[in-house]
């Protein structure tokens, strides 16, 4: 639980609010006035710290200030009865966690701590992940449950003939499980030759798996050799196999059945030593049922089923893919950091594009910080503005379409005037008033809007 410094020169308000704040299992100190909060920083280090800003000796900023400064990893909520909107827009640039007006609602400050507390245990996670030696090889990164019970069946049916029909949600590394099987088994040695079958249209796929004779089709200005032959006593993937054709389906039955086939424009008969690993992001079951797919075929090709999970189902893995992408996308010997804020709102959305969108938004956070740490406003807008859904795949409402839209617009008029809150107000059609409040209703920085990351709110 969190460490917390609760600093307040008012007993009737200090003392419950520590109270309270233990009642929900947070360890708490208290100084009852800013000196003293002070003196405890220089003995003890804190997660969060709570503190009133009218105070006698030193005010509340000048104890945020000395935290910034020496603990800048420790959050700090401001509360005061005499609140403006000076000081509140002063606050939030400098960092502070939340701006709390007396009375505030107990409930909604409880709401921040467990989001900071969220954020906290998802940095510490981080910085203390140790990469496992086996992953800079297999490329494949996790330890969740799903994830190893993925790994034994790899490590069950790598050293074998059989053929294996990899499953799962486009993006979560299904060619990466073909490569891994490759590797781990006695073919190693020997080609690993990889098809999408959707890159082909159907008059050109069988002459890409089979090859064939100069002037076979039109088009055909020299002999080829297949991916099959090309794949001889090695690995050939098939990506993406629903993708062929019932004709296509009918030849690649054959050569499973026969492990030799004819190049187009010959008759004569080539073997080969293949085997054969396919995937795909469809119900095949359901395919066959409506005479898409051959029956006789999904069953020469799923002689073992091996399924990827899908990110959201893998736990705490999305930290280590977090921390290995983060070193990927490393600019010189400097590794990109992230806030706690930020592995937080990653960490609340569902990724129904899986490990490759995860790689995408972590490419994205990195060039946007532009070497300095990655903050929320540095993630792709879908992740920044969409809500966390348990399933991935909610329908979002109206309502939130259009917060979706409104916000890109705002940006965007304020970029296109080059950051004046004035000009773009009335090429908005709004008052400048109206411009600020939805501007910090959405809760854009300067960063965002500007181009300068010291910033956390937008200037009036």
């Amino acid at each position: 639980m969190l460490k917390i410094l609760a600093v307040d020169d008012e007993p009737s308000i200090l003392q419950p609010l520590a109270g309270v704040l233990r009642g929900e299992g947070y360890e708490v100190a208290t100084a009852t006035d800013g000196a003293a909060a002070v003196a405890a920083l220089a003995n003890q280090s804190f997660d969060v710290i709570i503190t009133d800003v009218r105070m006698q000796k030193l005010d509340g900023f000048a104890v945020f200030r000395r935290a910034r400064a020496e603990l800048p990893n420790t959050q700090v909520i401001l509360m005061t009865a005499y609140a403006t909107v000076p000081d509140a827009v002063t606050a939030m640039k400098e960092g502070a966690a939340d701006y709390l007006t007396k009375p505030f609602d107990i409930s909604a400050l409880l709401t921040r701590l467990e989001n900071i507390a969220k954020e906290v245990e998802l940095t510490r996670q981080l910085a203390t992940h140790k990469p496992d030696p086996a992953e800079s090889t297999s490329k494949l990164i996790g330890r969740s449950p799903a994830f190893m019970r993925m790994l034994e069946r790899i490590e069950k049916f790598a050293d074998t003939n059989a053929s294996v029909l990899i499953t799962g949600e486009s993006g979560t590394g299904k060619e990466m499980v073909a490569r891994l099987l490759h590797e781990r088994s006695r073919r190693s040695k020997h080609p690993f030759v990889a098809v999408n079958c959707g890159a082909f249209p159907e008059t050109l796929i069988d002459a890409e798996l089979f090859g064939h004779e100069r002037g076979a089709f039109t088009g055909a200005v020299s002999r080829r050799e297949g991916r099959f032959k090309a794949a001889d006593k090695g690995t050939l993937f098939l990506d993406e196999v629903p993708e062929l054709q019932l004709g296509s389906q009918s030849k690649l039955l054959r050569v499973l059945q026969e492990r030799a086939f004819e190049p187009l424009g010959t008759n004569t008969t080539i073997s080969v030593d293949v085997r054969v690993i396919s995937a795909t992001h469809r119900n095949l079951k359901e395919m066959i049922s409506e005479a898409k797919f051959r029956e006789d075929l999904f069953y020469r090709l799923n002689t073992v089923e091996i399924a990827v999970p899908p990110l959201r189902d893998r736990g705490g893995d999305l930290l280590l893919l977090v921390d290995h992408f983060l070193k990927h996308f490393q600019v010189g010997t400097s590794v990109p950091t992230i806030s706690g804020a930020a592995l937080a709102r990653l960490s609340d959305y569902p990724f129904p594009g899986n490990v490759r969108e995860l790689q995408h938004a972590i490419e994205h956070a990195v060039v946007l910080a532009s070497g300095k740490q990655i903050e929320v406003e540095h993630l792709p807008v879908e992740i920044v503005a969409e809500p966390a859904t348990e399933t991935g795949g909610k329908v979002r409402t109206l309502p939130e379409v259009m917060k979706t839209f409104e916000r890109a617009y705002l940006k965007r008029a304020v970029q296109e005037t080059k950051g004046k809150r004035g000009a773009a107000a009335s090429l908005l059609g709004i008052s400048r008033k109206n411009l600020w409040e939805k501007l910090r209703g959405y809760g854009f920085s300067d960063a965002e809007l500007d181009g300068d990351s010291k910033s956390a709110l937008p200037r009036i």
